[in-house]
């Protein structure tokens, strides 16, 4: 389900995802996608607890994996506190 954004990832050498990120999960995994109002957002299980930034730090190691980008190419731009997020991720 990913392959939509590694294509534009390819493509453009950089994506942004809206990504609702699930801390505390027993495994970090996406889950899927759904249609918002701000358009499709990612569900992700992150197995790491919402507790100074343990989480995000989880869930950029998850994407710079899945796209196949160092970490330092992965930015979280919004939402560090939050659920909710819009990330960046470069070539």
């Amino acid at each position: 389900m990913l392959e939509k954004f590694r294509h534009e990832l390819l493509k453009n050498k950089q994506v942004y995802l809206r990504v609702k990120a699930h801390p505390g999960s027993s495994e970090t995994r996406f889950k899927e996608i759904v249609l918002t109002p701000e358009g499709e957002t990612l569900r992700i299980n992150v197995a790491a607890a919402p507790e100074k930034g343990k989480a995000n730090e989880a869930l950029a190691k998850y994407l710079a994996k899945e796209f196949g980008v160092s970490k330092s190419g992965v930015k979280i731009l919004s939402g560090a506190g939050s659920q909710l997020k819009l990330i960046k991720i470069n070539l």
